[in-house]
Parts: structure tokens; C-alpha cells; sequence
């Protein structure tokens, strides 16, 4: 397959993954229980979901790939465990628009880490991209601080960072990490199981978390977890702009949740700066396949 054709097959399954998990927060909204419970609940279904796609195609034989292949899959998996840990208690600790705007700096964090890590340096338009979305996010935090949800900003910055690592991580390996986000659920299944023994179980709608649980969230992350072999990290990353664009619409229209106009500040900063280096990266990216081909004709 061709280094283009490749690059749109990653484009594609990333933003399928990134689509689908929009749904993601209206639904644990939707279930209303208590941060331990849903976590239980959500990550106990991925688990035991992704254990049974992949026992049924042992025994059918089909070629898969290493559920946490090496240490760079320990390190990954450890990476989305964490995050789906600050991620369910900033749910409940901050707004959905603060959540999403702040992750949405996920693609910024994956470029710096891949500077550092992967020496692939950064052009000055995404430095420049990088200190406007810095702006952007200590804008929501200030907010946040005023309102009292500084906690549930601060786990969500530590949210994006976590998944800009294992972004990283999986780029550098090259290796299929399809399965370990969904395998690492267990970490978290198993702290939300010990915390919900000690204070009670309590979801008033559990269907939604199991279809959260048992649907969304394998589907979404085998996607953007695949991602890393065919494009570059920070364009993964990018794709989690769809949940920051589209979850606030999803739970203003289910709840009537309206952010404040602080909030919406940096989140439009963060949004418009975004889109409009990804479309620079894309146009470049172009450009050099188009200058390439020319050098090398076939």
C-alpha cells in the first residue's frame, strides 16, 4: 500500500474513533451515578468486551495483534490507565465545555513530547500554535478557579497529557496498540471496584454506561490507538478535536449545560488555533508528498 494511501486509511479510522467518542460524556451524564460506580461499571464492560473479541478470534484463528506488546505497551497501557482515571473524576468536577477545551490541547502536548522524545522538531508555526492554546487553556483554568472547578481543570490538563504520552509512546514503537488502552481498563476497574465497595453503589440509568462501556469507548479507542502506525502523533491527536467541538452541543442539548463566556473565550482560542494548524499541516503535508513525487518519478 502506498505511503498516501496509508496516510488516509490512518485519517479515516482516526476520525471514526475521534466521532465516536463524543458520546463518551453525554452518556456517563446521562447514566447518573457516582464517579466510582460509573468508572466500575464503564471500564469492567471494555475489559470484559475487548477479553471476548479477543478469545472468540483465538478460536477462530484470525492473525491479532499482542494484547500489551513489550514494554513500551506496559508503559502505554499504564499511560491510558491513569487517564481514564483523571478523566472520570474530572467529569464530575468540572463543566463538560472546561473538560473538552482543556483536552483539546492534547495535540499540542503530543508535538512537544515528540520534540523531546521522537526529535521531531516542531515548526516555528507550531510553536507559535502551541503559546496561543497555552493562553487558551490558562483562560478556562482562571475561569475554573473563580467557579471552584479548578480541581476538575487541573485533572483535565493532566488527562491530555497522559494520552499525548501514550501517543508518543506508540509512534516511537510502531507497534499495533489497538488493544492495550482497552486492556488497561482493568487498572481502573479494579481501584473504581475497591472505592465503590467503601462508599456504595449508585447509578440511576446503567444501560448508558453499559453501552458506553461496552460500544463507544472499544470502538473509539482501538481507532485512535491504531492511528500512531499510519499517521504522524500529533495528527492523532487532532482528532480529539471533535469531542472538544462536539460534546459541549451533545450536552447543552440533552441538559442545557451553557459554559460561561470566559470558558467559551478560550475554548473558541483553542478551537480556531487548532483548526487552523491542522490545516496548515495538512497543506504542507501535500505539498512535501507532491515535491517528493516530482524528485522521484515513477
Amino acid at each position: 500500500m502506498s505511503a498516501d494511501a496509508n496516510h488516509a486509511k490512518g485519517l479515516l479510522i482516526t476520525a471514526f474513533g475521534g466521532l465516536v467518542l463524543t458520546f463518551d460524556i453525554p452518556l456517563i451524564r446521562l447514566a447518573g451515578g457516582d464517579t466510582w460506580s460509573i468508572l466500575m461499571v464503564r471500564s469492567g464492560c471494555t475489559f470484559a468486551t475487548v477479553m471476548a473479541v479477543w478469545l472468540v478470534a483465538r478460536m477462530l484463528r484470525k492473525p491479532l495483534p499482542a494484547l500489551v506488546p513489550g514494554r513500551a505497551g506496559l508503559a502505554v497501557g499504564a499511560l491510558y490507565a491513569v487517564s481514564a482515571l483523571l478523566f472520570m473524576v474530572a467529569v464530575f468536577n468540572t463543566t463538560t465545555a472546561n473538560l473538552v477545551f482543556i483536552l483539546a490541547l492534547n495535540p499540542m502536548i503530543a508535538a512537544l513530547f515528540s520534540w523531546v522524545f521522537l526529535s521531531e522538531r516542531p515548526r516555528a508555526v507550531t510553536l507559535a500554535a502551541m503559546a496561543i492554546m497555552l493562553g487558551g487553556v490558562l483562560l478556562i483554568i482562571d475561569e475554573g478557579i473563580s467557579a471552584g472547578n479548578w480541581l476538575g481543570d487541573l485533572l483535565a490538563l493532566g488527562t491530555a497529557t497522559c494520552i499525548a504520552g501514550a501517543i508518543t509512546i506508540s509512534r516511537r514503537s510502531g507497534s499495533d496498540m489497538g488493544f492495550t488502552p482497552l486492556v488497561a481498563a482493568a487498572v481502573p476497574m479494579v481501584i473504581a471496584a475497591f472505592m465503590t465497595a467503601s462508599n456504595g453503589y449508585r447509578i440511576e440509568a446503567p444501560w448508558w454506561i453499559i453501552l458506553n462501556g461496552t460500544v463507544l469507548i472499544p470502538v473509539s479507542f482501538f481507532c485512535l490507538a491504531n492511528g500512531p502506525k499510519w499517521i504522524p502523533g500529533p495528527e492523532v491527536a487532532m482528532f480529539y478535536l471533535l469531542e472538544t467541538v462536539l460534546a459541549p452541543v451533545w450536552v447543552w442539548m440533552i441538559f442545557a449545560e451553557v459554559p460561561s463566556n470566559q470558558s467559551l473565550a478560550g475554548g473558541v482560542i483553542l478551537i480556531a488555533t487548532l483548526t487552523v494548524h491542522s490545516l496548515w499541516q495538512m497543506h504542507a503535508g501535500r505539498r512535501r508528498r507532491a515535491a517528493l513525487t516530482a524528485r522521484h518519478p515513477v
